[in-house]
């Protein structure tokens, strides 16, 4: 991948159609795929200040936080919140899961909620899902109306009219959109890179066990006993057919809304000798040099230990509780945190 060309997107047999061979970076592809109102909040990057443990444990109110999917990771945020949150200044507000039986014995029952239509009841301050981008689809507006907003399902927002409804959602209330890095590193750089308009081009690979999907559609028959290319092409057709596993793909689009869904390549495979590894691969390409002949690059792998079969690997959640601690203080925006 060069700033001058972008290969063809392969959907390997699904019947998606592929972008064109060749486009410059004025294609419409790579410039604002998603339209936004002028008004619309704009993404910008947080990370937490020095020394807000301190400030926010001097006696000032804490901060109620309503965790939404009690899966692997969101069992782990309720128990850092329950252990931990008080001297973050957070406390948790209520926690929500498809079947409330796995509640039992693990949440007090003065914290379940048992319907996402009366969340607003438990005047949380911070709604973080971590369930099924379905949830983000159904109910994120709602959430936003009332409190910021963590999308752990980033994913969800592939849906243009999701994301524009959530965009609309965070300025209408002033609350704050978050979408946690998760994986994804350089996101900072990614970034900076696109405010300045030098971002040229950017693809993300994951290479996972067959074991670590859980893929839809026609995606799946492609897993095997081989190591395989499930699909490479922009990341927004993607997303529908792997809303667990994508996640990383989906905060390097909202790094890099100059490229946004359509212009973000993916590339995902499946490795049956990686066992307990998640690999993530970012390239970025800048500018090209006074010659024409050269371009910036920049190449990344993160290599996160995973349990067999996780869809999640070990260091993707802590990640996300320093992304649960940036959550405050940036108000009707869109915040990578």
């Amino acid at each position: 991948m060069n700033g001058r060309t972008r290969t063809r997107g392969r959907a390997f047999g699904l019947g998606i159609p592929p972008p064109p061979q060749t486009v410059t970076p004025s294609h419409p592809l790579l410039r604002g795929a998603v339209p936004c109102p002028r008004d619309a909040p704009q993404l910008v990057l947080v990370s937490r200040p020095r020394g807000e443990r301190a400030r926010m444990s001097d006696g000032l109110a804490r901060r109620k936080v309503g965790i939404v999917g009690f899966g692997h990771l969101g069992q782990y945020l309720v128990r850092r919140l329950q252990e931990e949150g008080p001297r973050h200044g957070l406390e948790l507000a209520f926690v929500w899961n498809r079947d409330a039986r796995k509640l039992q014995g693990q949440v007090p029952a003065s914290l379940q909620l048992q319907d996402l239509a009366r969340c607003p009841e438990r005047e949380a301050d911070l709604v973080v899902e971590v369930a099924h981008p379905c949830i983000v689809q159904d109910h994120g507006a709602t959430f936003l109306s009332r409190a910021d907003f963590m999308v752990g399902s980033p994913t969800s927002l592939a849906d243009q009219a999701t994301e524009m409804r959530l965009r609309e959602a965070a300025r209408r209330g002033g609350h704050t959109l978050y979408v946690p890095r998760g994986a994804l590193w350089g996101g900072e750089d990614i970034q900076r890179m696109d405010d300045r308009g030098v971002l040229q081009g950017l693809k993300v690979t994951m290479i996972k066990h067959p074991d670590s999907f859980r893929l839809e559609g026609a995606l799946r028959k492609r897993l095997g006993a081989a190591r395989a290319v499930l699909y490479e092409g922009p990341v927004r057709a993607l997303c529908p057919l792997a809303p667990n596993n994508v996640n990383t793909m989906a905060a390097a689009c909202m790094a890099a809304p100059s490229l946004g869904f359509d212009g973000v390549q993916g590339c995902l495979i499946a490795d049956p000798s990686l066992p307990d590894w998640h690999v993530v691969e970012v390239e970025v390409t800048g500018p090209s040099g006074e010659c024409g002949d050269q371009a910036f690059t920049v190449t990344t792998s993160r290599r996160n230990p995973a349990s067999p079969g996780a869809v999640t690997g070990a260091a993707t959640f802590p990640s996300f509780w320093s992304s649960l601690l940036a959550c405050q203080g940036h108000r009707g925006h869109v915040v990578l945190c």
